[in-house]
């Protein structure tokens, strides 16, 4: 818990709903799906935050471990999100953060595999908690 932040990404509209916060502080929101999917806004939004609390974490002299970030969705994608997916593999590639794509019930899993490095998961009703309780290594699979 004294490594751990939480910053939550919603879109349809892109919203940063929670800056990050310690996961001792952290209160999850109730978050509702919305029509809209705009999945390269929502990752290049989060890849941006992270960039940004790593500057903070540099300029105060605070070491820190890769970053992981977790996209969840439950939809295809509305906007184009190719570039998205070019600085998810450039961040997966210089080791600056550790990208999980996850989708939940009537995901477009394959579209999911176009943008994450690794092997998508499936995630299927309220486990989320179960998937969390392991670490998902790099190009494991998980189906629940």
């Amino acid at each position: 818990m004294k490594r751990v932040e939480v910053g939550i990404v919603t879109f349809g509209p892109v919203k940063v709903e929670t800056a990050f916060t310690s996961a001792s502080t952290f209160y999850p929101p109730t978050l509702q799906s919305q029509s809209d999917t705009p999945t390269g806004g929502a990752i290049t939004q989060a890849l941006n935050m992270v960039e940004e609390r790593k500057r903070d974490y540099r300029a105060n002299g605070i070491s820190y471990y890769r970053p992981w970030v977790f996209l969840i969705t439950d939809g295809k994608p509305t906007d184009a999100w190719s570039n998205a997916a070019d600085a998810i593999r450039e961040g997966e590639a210089s080791k600056k953060l550790a990208f999980f794509a996850i989708g939940v019930q009537g995901a477009d899993m394959d579209t999911l595999r176009k943008i994450s490095v690794r092997e998508p998961l499936s995630l299927q009703g309220l486990k989320f908690r179960e998937l969390c309780r392991g670490r998902p290594e790099p190009g494991s699979k998980v189906t629940m």
